[in-house]
């Protein structure tokens, strides 16, 4: 039996290692670990060392960028992670300061809603930590779990139900559709229809989310082209009269620029969530209750209200 699997006992094993251990698995890089730990990168490769030794595997194999962690790492990792954070909680006292103890924050956001959260949440963080890191990366929603559980990220935030055991979740904000045209007249439900429309979906085939939503009313619209983004599905309908029902405020940001209208969707559409994920395991993690509250005040924020008609419209205009 590989001994990693029967672990050294505790006695013998210096929990310091375990400190290293895990900036090595969050950074995937020894210097950004040394860095991290304020030792140097001898240090961090002689704990790495003593830990293979105790614990009877490589852990961490040498990459072109840095390092990649053993299946014995991953499965160690989440363990290890709350065993540290139980000991931190142990010595925090109730007392938890952003300048001191924020450090290095990893947040997963979906691509669409990042232009809208990460500016503003960036600079509420830099105000209460001025020397704070922020990596910000894509959602996985097939790893989202994993990832949160062996905090790799702190916090993710998604528009669509992501499920695990040990995920804890959470509604940010709700967000409205609306119609994008490089037309600023009302549009009302047969001009909708009688007119061809983009849409955004990362799937080859089969409706958006918004033709599902219109389904249940009853109605088909035109799609004539699809896309992956809406940058590109806002610059389509900038030189085009085709038109884009898109989440308000993933749309917002870019047709701003284009200077394209948002006008109300002519049917009653339901809202949906834009939702907060983090491990069950930090539930009660003072730093990362922080990090939560932060994300929400930033997204109490938005303006997510919905887009108001046109004061020239009347109700020949869209004829």
């Amino acid at each position: 039996m590989n001994s990693v699997n029967r672990g050294p006992a505790l006695e013998h094993l210096d929990l310091n290692l375990l400190v290293t251990f895990e900036a090595i698995y969050q950074e995937r890089n020894l210097t950004r670990a040394a860095k991290r730990l304020f030792v140097t990168q001898s240090a961090v490769s002689h704990g790495l060392s003593r830990l293979r030794e105790q614990l009877g595997d490589p852990l961490f194999v040498r990459r072109a960028s840095g390092v990649e962690p053993t299946p014995a790492s991953v499965r160690l990792a989440p363990k290890i992670g709350e065993a540290l954070r139980l000991l931190r909680r142990a010595f925090e006292a109730d007392h938890f300061d952003p300048a001191r103890d924020l450090g290095r924050v990893r947040i997963a956001i979906h691509e669409e809603l990042e232009p809208a959260l990460l500016p503003a949440l960036e600079r509420r963080l830099r105000a209460a930590a001025p020397d704070v890191e922020i990596d910000c990366v894509r959602v996985d929603r097939l790893s989202l779990e994993r990832d949160l559980g062996s905090s790799r990220l702190d916090l993710a935030v998604d528009a669509a139900q992501v499920s695990g055991a040990d995920l804890r979740h959470a509604s940010l904000a709700h967000d409205q559709f609306c119609v994008v045209s490089r037309r600023g007249t009302r549009i009302d439900a047969r001009r909708y229809l009688a007119a061809r429309h983009v849409i955004v979906s990362s799937r080859r085939t089969g409706p958006a989310l918004e033709d599902m939503l219109l389904a249940q009313l009853g109605v088909q619209r035109s799609v004539v082209v699809r896309c992956q983004r809406y940058d590109a599905a806002c610059r389509i309908v900038a030189d085009s009269d085709l038109l884009l029902t898109a989440p308000r405020l993933r749309a917002r940001a870019v047709a701003a620029h284009m200077r394209l209208s948002l006008l109300p969707v002519p049917f009653q559409l339901p809202p949906f969530d834009m939702r907060i994920y983090w491990h069950r395991q930090v539930d009660t993690d003072l730093r990362n209750q922080w990090l939560r509250s932060q994300l929400a005040l930033v997204a109490a924020g938005l303006d997510l209200r919905r887009p108001r008609r046109p004061a020239s419209s009347t109700a020949t205009a869209a004829t």
